[in-house]
């Protein structure tokens, strides 16, 4: 099992914003995860990434058998947790090919690899800018994930890369995950919209509602679920399923 997350309670300041969280990932999986805004699927992401403000009051996260409450978020990274945000900052001054290049000598990732991952997500001509200056949020989301496939984590987690992008980079998106599951990753997505499902069909999905993981199933089979009943349907409908 490479992430085991068990009874895990989480606050931001004297706010329970997660509450008994149960989820399990093997190696080379990929699970989504769902549920209305402020259900809390950014701030598990945050919690298992090891973003400060976000408290662990009781339960575990290992992985690899690990526990990663005992490490740093920098110290999580080294050890193979990498993330994709939803909501990325612009770095004046900085050009994207230089910290492309950066993280690739970090990481050890051959420049022939770099530049399949450059064409593969259509980045060339963004190169010679700052990273995320008066980028689209398409650009954005291709460049994020870029980033994570040079960093080839073997956790990567990733935040709404469907969210506020048009048809065509939701698909060159959705390749992305399934490039850095054939690399050997395992991912586990927030989607709100499930709009990449359509292209990456073999997956598990969790929903949440209040800080709670309230039901679980078939990825395709969940978001048909929402789509006519809407995610409190779903859960009652999944509830009785299982």
């Amino acid at each position: 099992m490479l992430l085991e997350i068990k009874n895990l309670f989480v606050n931001v300041g004297e706010r329970e914003i997660l509450s008994g969280i149960n989820l399990f990932l093997e190696e080379g999986e990929l699970s989504f995860l769902t549920g209305p805004n402020g259900s809390g699927k950014s701030s598990l992401l945050n919690t298992i990434i090891g973003i400060p403000k976000y408290e662990v009051k009781n339960g575990s996260i290992l992985f690899n058998k690990r526990d990663l409450l005992r490490l740093s978020l920098t110290e999580r990274a080294k050890i193979g947790v990498g993330i994709a945000f939803q909501y990325l900052p612009k770095i004046k001054g900085l050009l994207l090919k230089d910290l492309l290049t950066l993280i690739s000598q970090k990481y050890g990732t051959p420049k022939e690899t770099l530049e399949y991952y450059i064409d593969f997500l259509r980045v060339r001509e963004l190169l010679e800018r700052d990273v995320n200056v008066n980028f689209s949020g398409g650009e954005m989301k291709r460049v994020e994930l870029l980033t994570l496939l040079v960093q080839r984590p073997k956790l990567a987690l990733i935040d709404e890369p469907d969210s506020g992008v048009d048809v065509e980079n939701v698909k060159i998106v959705s390749y992305a995950i399934k490039e850095l599951l054939s690399e050997g990753s395992s991912a586990l997505v927030v989607t709100h919209t499930g709009n990449v499902i359509k292209y990456i069909p073999d997956a598990r999905a969790y929903v949440m509602l209040n800080g709670k993981i309230m039901c679980y199933g078939n990825a395709v089979d969940v978001f048909k679920d929402i789509s006519t009943l809407g995610f409190d349907g779903c859960v009652q409908c999944k509830r009785k399923k299982n």
